[in-house]
């Protein structure tokens, strides 16, 4: 039980995870270079760490734990800096963006780690269609009990941090008429979706104690949940989001859930209700096909709204724990985005020219990325 015991972190520290693509710059199709990227980049002094992800194509930047938004965005600055020019001497592209606007993906080639050809052997052509590209934030807690309040009482928000985030409206050469194609690799996977709803963690122990019996998980890495507790890391980690284009959104989302989770917490605006799960697919489904112009649910209030008109609301009660923190610019700023109905995905969609080329949307996403803030 040593890796289910819940490691108290210091309150409202953040941390993100990123998913990025590596690109040919000749076809702007993905690349197979992680491994040469990732020896290169051994040998610099970087904050955080970067790894392997479940294909060639992919590379995870790792954030260092963080108490505001401003050391984390220059911590991710520094790293984008660093990924950048090393893979531009092995004559790479990074890019960010929820999914790859056109490769194929039985051309994927799984990355040789024990773990990743565990999942490939578990699940298949899954593993390979997996190469896709998110951001997850992970939030600290100061017990486990906490964890899963907080993971119960964010599961009503998690539709916002998809349409704030949303940025693959592109899969397979198609336009998939979604602002958010990656979450549906993610719900193919048996154990997607979302935690039980338990009273405490000692109850989600007896949950867990229960499936390892049975042979359905091994640690808390085979829940592939929007929300999941990390009792090693003693965060909540949220894992809906599509990689933004540009680390100072990834940061600003960052903000966004630490500021939320400030609020929750002091201010225990309400208990968990099951009602919560009852919408959750309606609501993920309406903020991944529309974005910031879908409907939402609301559980508690009984009624449904304009997510963006809820997103806003939300902002507006954790704007006090912002300003606190130092954030209140960032939700500021995601806030007027929100008004504008400006997105990721409408931006994709934007650099895809006259003759309707995705390899422009490629290049000129990968401009993005590198570009200093």
């Amino acid at each position: 039980m040593d890796e289910m015991q819940f490691t108290p972190s210091p309150e409202m520290s953040i941390g993100v995870e990123l998913e990025l693509q590596l690109v040919q710059p000749h076809d702007l199709d993905l690349a197979r270079d992680a491994a040469a990227l990732l020896a290169r980049l051994e040998k610099s002094k970087l904050p955080g760490a970067v790894k392997p992800e479940i294909t060639e194509s992919m590379i995870e930047l790792n954030s260092s734990v963080h108490a505001s938004h401003a050391t984390l965005a220059a911590e991710l600055a520094t790293m984008r800096d660093a990924v950048v020019r090393e893979a531009g001497m092995l004559n790479l592209r990074v890019s960010g963006g929820g999914a790859h606007p056109f490769h194929s993906w039985s051309d994927r080639r799984i990355f040789p780690t024990e773990r990743f050809k565990h999942v490939l052997e578990r699940y298949g052509y899954l593993a390979k269609q997996f190469t896709v590209f998110g951001q997850h934030i992970h939030v600290g807690c100061p017990g486990g009990d906490e964890a899963v309040y907080l993971v119960h009482m964010m599961t009503r928000y998690v539709p916002h941090f998809i349409a704030l985030s949303a940025a693959s409206p592109f899969y397979q050469g198609e336009d998939t008429s979604f602002q958010s194609c990656r979450l549906t690799a993610v719900n193919a996977f048996p154990l997607a979706g979302h935690m039980p709803f338990v009273a405490d963690w000692g109850e989600f122990l007896e949950y867990f104690e229960t499936l390892r019996g049975f042979g359905v998980v091994e640690s808390m890495k085979d829940f592939y949940w929007d929300i999941r507790p990390k009792p090693d890391y003693g965060t909540i980690e949220i894992r809906v989001c599509d990689t933004p284009l540009d680390v100072a959104k990834a940061a600003r989302l960052a903000a966004y859930a630490q500021a939320l989770a400030a609020w929750l917490l002091e201010e225990r605006p309400r208990a968990p209700e099951r009602a919560v799960y009852l919408v959750n697919s309606f609501n993920r489904f309406e903020a991944a096909r529309y974005g910031l112009r879908g409907a939402l649910i609301d559980p508690f209030a009984g009624r449904k709204k304009s997510l963006a008109e809820d997103i806003l609301d939300a902002i507006a009660e954790a704007m006090p724990q912002a300003e606190r923190l130092g954030s209140a610019p960032e939700l500021a700023a995601l806030a007027a985005d929100v008004r504008a109905f400006a997105s990721d995905a409408d931006w994709l969609r934007a650099q895809r020219g006259p003759a309707g080329a995705l390899g422009d949307v490629v290049r000129k996403a990968a401009e993005r990325w590198s570009a200093p803030a």
